[in-house]
């Protein structure tokens, strides 16, 4: 019988569910929240009950049996550093998740639910890929700074799927082939995919490589220290403007590719110097990605919302094509990535993990004493 699969995807004002029976859609639904609602909450971890009833209620409309689930699989925020894949919800990762150990997002919320609806309906509950997937090789986490190193931030959980697409396109399995991954919506990311894990990335989220709709990307560091003692910003304006309202906000005022493709039609020349730069900037980390993996790289795949935009495919493809052939799968493969995971385990093709919390990179230090 066909695996009954119910995806969970909570946003900061939204939830995404779907349905799936085994790999197929059967149907998809985003349920909006109102600021009004969320507001009665004070943490994210609070509103646990209120989207587990919105969630169920939208499920009985559509004539789900709930109990009849395999399965329920959460985008999963919030977490420490792990390797990538499927991971069955522990109560470790349920409590690092409730009080956002890594970061305080509504995705946090996703492995919560997932964990409840199991323990209540039958069923196992699973979260993949999560947002604090580290797969760094050692030569990518030094810095100038012998305190600080750098650690994999961006969207694994797109950047895979669709590296997976792209390899059973390409009649491979994703632990065979090398690929950048661009993942282009209000955030920037760019993968190295090398034989299955990501081994190097470049993430607009706390500020590194190109601009990016909503963020500022790489700032030269003396002029960042500068702006932060200058007294023109607050530590929380500046992080908000380098997280939420750098790039495109700053420059423009809207983080929307149609309104700044617009605005470029209608003869407005600033518009058109910060997406040709964005394109420019992007190219350049792929760049980087590639002499990451050697050079060794099979394909170019660009994903999210401005992977729609042929202006900025052609500028992009104008300056990497040497590099490798460009495949584009615009829009976002998070649900699908979520359901097909699940799927994997519930078929015996792949284990699940289990979330220790364990670093995977203990520092320097910890190398030099061995």
């Amino acid at each position: 019988m066909a695996k009954q699969i119910v995806v969970i995807n909570p946003g900061s004002t939204s939830t995404k569910i779907a349905l799936y029976m085994d790999a197929e859609q059967v149907f998809s639904k985003n349920l909006d929240h109102s600021a009004e609602e969320l507001s009665r909450f004070p943490e994210i971890a609070d509103q646990l009950d209120f989207r587990k009833e919105v969630i169920l209620k939208a499920l009985e409309a559509e004539n789900v049996d709930i109990r009849k689930t395999d399965a329920f699989a959460g985008r999963c925020t919030g977490l420490l550093p792990m390797p990538g894949g499927v991971y069955e919800v522990n109560d470790l990762m349920f409590q690092h998740a409730s009080i956002g150990i890594g970061s305080r997002h509504a995705g946090n919320l996703g492995p919560m639910i997932a964990k409840d609806f199991a323990e209540e309906f039958g069923g196992r509950a699973f979260c993949v890929n999560p947002s604090s997937v580290d797969e760094f090789i050692l030569d990518a986490r030094l810095t100038g700074l012998k305190d600080e190193f750098r650690t994999s931030r961006g969207h694994p959980l797109n950047q895979k799927e669709v590296a997976r697409h792209y390899a059973l396109d390409e009649g491979k399995d994703y632990n065979d082939v090398n690929v950048i991954v661009v993942h282009m919506g209000g955030g920037i990311s760019i993968g190295a995919h090398q034989k299955g894990k990501i081994i190097d990335n470049v993430d607009s989220t706390r500020g590194e490589g190109r601009m990016a709709p909503t963020r500022t990307g790489t700032i030269p560091a003396a002029d960042l220290v500068e702006i932060c003692f200058s007294g023109k910003y607050t530590r929380i304006q500046l992080l908000d403007k380098i997280m939420k309202t750098g790039g495109w906000v700053d420059h423009l005022g809207t983080s929307n590719g149609i309104e700044v493709g617009e605005r470029i039609k209608n003869g407005d020349k600033y518009a058109e110097i910060v997406f040709n730069a964005t394109a420019y900037q992007i190219a350049k980390d792929i760049g980087a990605m590639a002499a990451a993996m050697d050079g060794e790289v099979d394909a170019i795949l660009l994903t999210g919302g401005l992977a729609y935009s042929k202006p900025l495919v052609e500028l992009i493809e104008r300056k990497v094509s040497f590099i490798a052939p460009i495949r584009l799968y615009p829009g976002e493969f998070e649900m699908e990535g979520l359901a097909a995971g699940a799927l994997r385990v519930l078929e015996g093709l792949e284990e699940p993990k289990s979330y220790t919390g364990e670093p995977v990179f203990k520092g320097f230090d910890e190398l030099i004493k061995e």
